[in-house]
């Protein structure tokens, strides 16, 4: 199985991916890839563990096997397809050529449909399922299966690309219904299972630990979008995305939604607490707005300073480096320049671009920022106007 990034997909960090497997993939964020992120082995079972479930389970039922009894018929097959036309070359339209046109179909153009697979799951008796932006973005249709055969049409009503969270509604009855659990108390080393769909193999699960949490877009490699996300070992491959990463209750924590080419064991997942909070933005007004400086920032490190080209003079070990402003942006409006190290943030020190992301993401679109910036040795302050992010396919 293939993912396929369109021609409006940016470059990633360390190879990237997303999840959707199929024959052809579709959306704006999908790259051709083999990806493959391999589950540890674990440890044995114990009792303690089963015994903090709440719902019933046999004594020879382990807490996955309990899990997936409880929350596997609310996970979901997404299958979307585009229908894309491909236009006749310019070389083509030349008079020469048209001694060899068929008359009977002149200046045909070829439409080809593309099509994608992912998983989701439901996550209320409205038949409103999540999901990730890249699986169904640009989809003519959407078909929604689920675990006990049933086959519906899906209508999405709304896909946030900054995210990657996408909601998926379906009207049926007596829909099975996930439980959702609280991502912001999550700690490494407590047990991950995730279910999906991966490389077509339908209902597959898989288990592991949660290796990490809050890890930042930009060391995921992923810089252009605004999660902080959990890393876990349970295996994923394309076709998981969009799909469930579940505690030992048998709760949502998280959302499958990347990888990174040729590792193993290190998959991504968005928190529950957030694709919950953007999902309920899509499912009111149908899309999100998220607050918006436009610069492109590093940590300062003694190999960043190493590097850094001779015009650009930087008398700071502490702080953010902006490198680049975005032309137009809220930040070049207020005059802010590559080179400038941000030191504070109304009056907190920021030290990692990921923290002051996360300052600048629960901001409120609007909102005045009082900076503390050094600029070439001297320290001066900026207020900076909150905006909006520009909107953008995919």
């Amino acid at each position: 199985m293939k993912l396929q990034y369109d021609k409006f997909q940016k470059p990633v960090l360390y190879g990237v991916i997303f999840l959707m497997g199929a024959s052809v993939a579709i959306g704006g964020r999908q790259m051709l890839t083999h990806g493959t992120a391999q589950a540890q082995g674990l440890a044995p079972v114990v009792a303690e563990s089963i015994a903090e479930s709440k719902f019933p389970i046999a004594s020879d039922v382990n807490f996955v096997t309990a899990t997936v009894q409880k929350d596997g018929g609310a996970v979901v097959r997404i299958d979307s397809s585009r229908t894309v036309v491909r236009k006749t070359p310019d070389i083509f339209n030349d008079s020469f050529f048209d001694q060899f046109e068929d008359p009977e179909t002149p200046n045909q153009q070829k439409k080809e449909v593309l099509q994608g697979t992912g998983s989701g799951f439901i996550f209320n008796n409205n038949g409103e399922i999540l999901t990730n932006a890249h699986v169904v973005s640009g989809a003519d249709k959407v078909t929604v299966t689920l675990k006990d055969g049933r086959i519906f049409n899906g209508k999405v009503l709304g896909s946030d690309s900054v995210t990657d969270v996408a909601v998926v509604k379906i009207d049926a009855p007596n829909l099975p219904v996930v439980s959702l659990g609280d991502s912001d108390r999550l700690q490494p080393g407590e047990w991950a299972i995730a279910i999906g769909n991966p490389l077509g193999l339908d209902n597959t699960v898989t288990a592991g630990i949660v290796s990490a949490t809050g890890r930042s877009s930009s060391q995921v490699g992923i810089p252009d979008q605004q999660v902080q996300y959990i890393q876990t070992d349970a295996a994923i491959n394309p076709g998981n995305s969009g799909g469930p990463l579940l505690n030992q209750r048998g709760e949502v924590i998280g959302m499958n939604t990347a990888i990174i080419k040729g590792a193993q064991g290190i998959g991504f997942a968005i928190p529950i607490n957030k694709a919950k909070n953007i999902a309920q933005q899509l499912i009111s007004q149908g899309k999100v707005d998220h607050p918006y400086l436009g610069v492109q920032m590093v940590g300062i490190t003694p190999e960043v300073l190493q590097k850094l080209p001779a015009n650009l003079k930087v008398n700071s070990d502490r702080g953010v480096l902006i490198v680049a402003v975005q032309k137009n942006s809220p930040a070049a409006n207020a005059g802010l320049k590559s080179g400038d190290v941000i030191v504070k943030f109304n009056d907190t020190d920021v030290n990692k671009p990921e923290n002051l992301q996360k300052l600048v993401q629960d901001s409120s679109i609007g909102s005045n920022l009082q900076l503390e910036v050094n600029r070439s040795g001297q320290a001066m302050k900026v207020t900076v106007q909150v905006g909006t992010f520009p909107n953008r396919a995919g």
